[in-house]
């Protein structure tokens, strides 16, 4: 599996206008919909957890490392993906999750947390140690930063039942304080050339210093903004014309690609110009939760406006979950932004997929699907809330209609993302 995404690498920086998407969600609905599409597009696919989501401590979804594994494991095999189509890989592993306390602390229980996903499975592993711990800056240096990395990975290469089989990912693109920065023309600032060759050169130094200067070739990626970011309200597309030349900083590391965060929202023909640029790591998550809870909000309004819903209404129930409970949202919305009730069901940073797994959030959402799967659904009214593709899709998908929609919904989003898979390869300027 390692070695599919080193082909890959190969291949992109070869000139061949390719990447591999790396889903980071753990989410059911978007997670089987995710590898369905995959296996419709005979393609490879990454599942990504996250520090916060997936831990020793079972983050929010409850999840230890191997039992996420284990989950995505069974709904492949349920929906058909062939194993070896289905690589697993770990985003922002350091400490963030334990910053609060000392950074003696936070990386004692990263150091656990790393060991656990290396030794469940996990092989695209990123190194993630930009944030500073309680008494420190709130972004750290590269020197600092790369210690703390090559700390983990030491650990990683002593817990994996094949250490060769790990592949690093370094940098970060987590915005400072207040934000990503636009510059004077209302862009998102790209990484500089001179950034990215400083985070490379700290990491190489720390990866020596820490007796692992052998694993060295065992980097495969490096996160850098290529001026892509949304924010609660609005999403930042990438300008199509810009190369910030960050391709060029790779020349001496040939089996290093770029990755990018924050991909969700953009328009269809930003992933090939993004693999043009040197971008074979495309990473993608709030995006599809927000489709997903578009689809269920939709067929939810569709069933009050019937009179066939039986319970109360959907967004009722996630605003009283979100008001009861709103530290997942509170810090990442703001009156300044607009209208904080809009945000917290509409913002575009999806802090209500929190929320989704809460059972009386599973319960609304069951009765929904469960008593609108006994009704005709004709297309005339589901075009009401479902655009002509995603209805077709969900007709040839089979099953419960309702499901299937909220299927569709979420591959609508995540299909572009395979253009070369798809022989559609958007055109600079098409529209999204």
């Amino acid at each position: 599996m390692a070695e599919t995404l080193r082909d890959l690498i190969r291949r992109n920086r070869a000139g061949e206008s390719v990447a591999i998407t790396s889903v980071c969600s753990a989410h059911r609905d978007v997670l089987r919909a995710s590898l369905m599409l995959a296996r419709d597009l005979a393609q490879p696919l990454v599942i990504e957890a996250t520090s916060n989501q997936v831990n020793q401590d079972g983050g929010y979804t409850g999840q230890r490392p191997a039992d996420f594994i284990a989950t995505v494991r069974r709904l492949a095999a349920k929906v058909g993906l062939p194993p070896a189509h289905l690589i697993f890989g770990g985003d922002h592993l350091g400490p963030q999750v334990w910053r609060a306390g000392s950074a003696e602390a936070a990386m004692a229980k990263a150091r656990v947390m790393i060991a656990e996903y290396a030794q469940a499975g996990f092989t695209k592993i990123h190194l993630d140690c930009s944030e500073g711990c309680a008494g420190e800056p709130a972004q750290l240096g590269d020197a600092v930063t790369a210690a703390r990395a090559a700390d983990l990975a030491a650990v990683a290469l002593n817990a994996a039942p094949d250490p060769a089989a790990l592949l690093f990912v370094i940098g970060t693109e987590v915005p400072p304080p207040g934000g990503a920065r636009a510059d004077e023309g209302g862009e998102i600032a790209a990484t500089t050339p001179a950034s990215a060759r400083a985070t490379l050169a700290a990491h190489a130094r720390a990866f020596h210093a820490a007796g692992i200067a052998a694993a060295m070739p065992q980097i495969g990626g490096l996160v850098v903004q290529p001026g892509v970011e949304f924010s609660p309200m609005h999403v930042h597309a990438l300008p199509m014309a810009r190369d910030p030349g960050l391709a060029a900083v790779l020349k001496d590391w040939p089996g290093v690609c770029l990755e990018a965060h924050s991909t969700d929202y953009q328009p269809p023909q930003v992933f090939p110009r993004l693999a043009e640029l040197g971008f074979a790591f495309l990473k993608v998550g709030p995006a599809l939760t927000f489709a997903y809870r578009r689809a269920i909000y939709g067929l939810d309004a569709l069933a009050g406006q019937m009179g066939w819903r039986d319970g109360p209404a959907v967004p009722l129930v996630m605003e009283a979950l979100m008001l009861d409970a709103p530290g997942h949202w509170q810090g990442h919305y703001h009156s300044g932004s607009g209208d904080l009730k809009v945000q917290r069901h509409f913002g575009l940073a999806d802090r209500i997929r929190y929320y989704w797994p809460r059972p009386e959030a599973v319960a609304a959402i069951d009765a929904l699907i469960t008593g609108l799967s006994a009704r005709d659904l004709p297309d005339p009214m589901l075009a009401q809330v479902f655009v002509p593709d995603v209805i077709a899709a969900a007709r040839a998908m089979g099953g419960a209609m309702p499901q299937a929609l909220v299927l569709a919904e979420v591959q609508s989003t995540l299909r572009p993302y395979f253009w070369f898979a798809s022989g559609n390869v958007p055109r600079q300027g098409a529209q999204s």
